[in-house]
């Protein structure tokens, strides 16, 4: 009865994220409005909130399939997990509103130093979510493993600091590195479903 209980936490933990992350990408689409003329320079103009968006998408994407295998790791879901992830969802559900911004101020430097805040935000509350993650299963999580020097995760504030800082004069080098970001984390990593196979087995 007990793992049932733990086993219903669980699945209401990563309901309730999922359709937190599917309003925030709807949220994002409604922003794609049709350009006012039917020219190609009208549709030209959009082109800065489409590259946003699908930025964005990409980003939300990413935290989407990575916070699915995290929470598959976990044996029981407690209190401080569940305020860490909401933790997570609230930087994530701000993405629309700085994607917007940058998108509709075609990458000025001000909207595209505050998108790379909001990106770099949302990563540290990842890696207190996979910490505090961590912490509730003990000396042999899974996570614990898969993680190992977890090299993405250090790295990746060091690269939104540089996009934040470079902005501020270069707003085109800022995005760059922000791609560039999510091209690291965009290769799925299969070290938690190989060492969850081998714990089920």
């Amino acid at each position: 009865m007990a793992n049932t209980n733990v086993s219903i936490g669980k699945t209401r933990l990563e309901a309730f994220s999922d359709g937190i992350l599917a309003i925030v990408i709807t949220i994002m689409v409604l922003e794609l409005k049709g350009p006012n003329g039917s020219s190609f320079d009208a549709l030209q103009n959009l082109l800065p909130i489409f590259l946003s968006y699908v930025l964005s998408f990409v980003y939300l994407g990413i935290y989407w399939n990575n916070h699915h295998h995290m929470l598959h790791t976990c044996k029981s879901v407690t209190g401080s997990i569940l305020w860490a992830n909401l933790h997570l969802l609230f930087w994530l559900s701000l993405v629309p509103f700085t994607t917007g911004w940058m998108g509709q101020n075609h990458f000025a430097p001000m909207p595209t130093l505050l998108y790379g805040i909001n990106l770099l935000l949302a990563a540290i509350a990842y890696y207190i979510l996979q910490l505090t993650i961590i912490f509730s299963q003990g000396s042999d999580s899974i996570l614990k493993k898969a993680v190992g020097r977890d090299w993405k995760g250090k790295v990746s504030p060091f690269l939104y600091i540089t996009a934040i800082i470079a902005s501020i004069r270069l707003p085109i080098l800022a995005l760059v590195i922000y791609a560039f970001t999510a091209l690291i984390w965009i290769v799925p990593d299969k070290r938690i479903e190989r060492l969850y196979q081998i714990k089920e087995r």
